[in-house]
Parts: structure tokens; C-alpha cells; sequence
């Protein structure tokens, strides 16, 4: 099964992927602006989105399908970004498939591992009962007794649609992103390299890449430029645009 995704614009193929528990649409409007010199593929990995559901979900899955996707749309060389879970992805494909991948851009995570934290937003996923939530402000009301901050749970909610008249569901694959949770911290394997030109952008305020990330990025990347993008934390395509934007472009070019 191809991965579902939406193509904008022309030019050479330029690769989004979002990160856990997010979609293609996360990134539509920094795809529109990359449309304007590239074709943009922005892609719903598997279990998210509209892409097919499927037990298994980790990372030598999720490089495979990606795999599929270029063959199945005759893409032979592409810039490829990934954004957390995505940004793994990334790092994964681009080592098994370095001749694919022209340039790569890894948005907020490290090559490390990384402890299982979204236990509560896990939780509260799993506390909706769509026999008696009828609406957006009924689930946004169940979602804020576990998460208060409005913007995580605004960014969550995006996965619910109406799968028919009166009743609400997710769009992403619940059960099997709860079951392999863990699977979504694991790190790259250590003998994993890639020798090309690399960008890892981190947030100011995110926690994700530290100091002592920089000499395990430089280990397997060894090309990588780490910038800061400044006032934003883990989601800082969506907290500070512009700059975001500005680095990937100065990049590409």
C-alpha cells in the first residue's frame, strides 16, 4: 500500500514528514510557501492521516514505506525533512537509501534514544468515547482533564473527523500508536551513517536536542550544521515560521 499524500507545486521533489500523532495538513502552509520552487510531497506516514492502518509501527517500517512511495512515484533523488518521529524516518531512509536523498533536514529530534513520554496524551486519546462525544468542545473538554495547555490539544484534535453523520472518530490508528509507543523513542542504529549534506534545526525552548546531542549528530552526520530556532520549542515549524522557513531555504540553496 502507497502512503496517502498531498503534491504541491513543481520542480524537484522536496519530502515532508510529520511526527507523532500529527499529519501532511500540520505542514500545509510551510508546504505552500516550499511550493513556490519545489514539488512538495507532504505525506500522512502509516497509522496517521489518511495512510493505511497497519499493527506494526517502527522505524524500519516506516523507512520501507517511504521507500515504496519514491519508487511508486518515480522520485529518484528528493530533499527529505522530518519533523520528531518524522525526523527519525529521515535519518533512517537517508542512511539505507543515500543516493535518494540530496539533502536532509531533521527538525527537533536526536539520532538518540529517548524515554516513552506521551503517556498522558496516550491516556487521554484513549479516554474518548464516541458514543457520548458528539462534538469538537465535548472531546476538547475530555482532553483537557488530562492536557491544559490549548495548543497541544488543538493540534490532537485535528485527527478527529465525522466518520459519518452524528458520530466523530480518529483518523489515526489509536490502538496500534498506544501498543508501539515505545517503538517511536528508539534510536538510530549506531553503524547507521549518512555522508551528504545535513541540517538539524532544533527549538530554543525544546528540550528534544541538548548539548550532549551535538557530538551524537556529528557521529553518524558527520556533514550536519545544528541551528536554533529561536522562541519556539518542539513545534517550531508551527511556533516560529518564518525563521523555519528562512534556514531550510538558505539550506536547500
Amino acid at each position: 500500500m502507497v502512503l496517502h499524500s498531498q503534491i504541491l507545486g513543481q520542480g524537484k521533489p522536496f519530502v515532508i514528514l510529520h511526527g507523532f500523532l500529527g499529519m501532511s495538513d500540520n505542514w500545509k502552509t510551510l508546504g505552500n510557501q516550499f511550493a513556490e520552487n519545489f514539488e512538495v510531497h507532504l505525506i500522512d506516514q502509516r497509522n496517521h492521516g489518511r495512510s493505511f492502518h497497519d499493527s506494526d509501527h517502527h522505524y524500519e517500517a516506516l523507512s520501507e514505506d517511504l521507500k515504496q512511495y519514491f519508487d511508486h512515484h518515480n522520485i529518484k533523488e528528493a530533499i527529505v525533512l522530518g519533523h520528531s518521529m518524522g525526523g527519525k524516518t529521515a535519518m533512517f531512509f537517508a542512511s539505507k537509501y543515500p543516493e535518494l536523498v540530496s539533502h536532509l533536514i531533521v527538525a527537533d529530534i536526536s539520532p538518540r534514544f529517548y524515554p516513552i513520554h506521551h503517556d498522558t496524551i496516550l491516556a487521554g486519546l484513549n479516554s474518548f468515547d464516541f458514543k457520548e462525544i458528539k462534538s469538537r468542545g465535548a472531546a476538547d473538554k475530555q482532553l483537557a482533564n488530562y492536557i491544559p495547555q490549548v495548543g497541544v490539544r488543538q493540534f490532537l484534535l485535528k485527527n478527529l473527523y465525522w466518520k459519518e453523520k452524528g458520530t466523530l472518530a480518529f483518523r489515526m490508528n489509536l490502538e496500534a500508536l498506544t501498543e508501539n509507543v515505545s517503538e517511536v523513542g528508539e534510536a538510530l542504529p549506531l553503524h547507521f551513517k549518512f555522508d551528504k549534506n545535513t541540517l538539524f534545526l532544533k527549538g530554543d525552548k525544546s528540550e528534544y536536542i541538548g548539548a550532549q546531542d551535538e557530538a551524537i549528530i556529528k557521529r553518524q552526520f558527520p556533514k550536519a550544521n545544528i541551528i536554533t530556532i529561536t522562541n519556539a520549542g518542539h513545534w517550531l515549524h508551527a511556533e516560529n515560521p518564518e525563521q523555519f522557513y528562512e534556514a531550510v531555504i538558505n539550506f536547500v540553496n
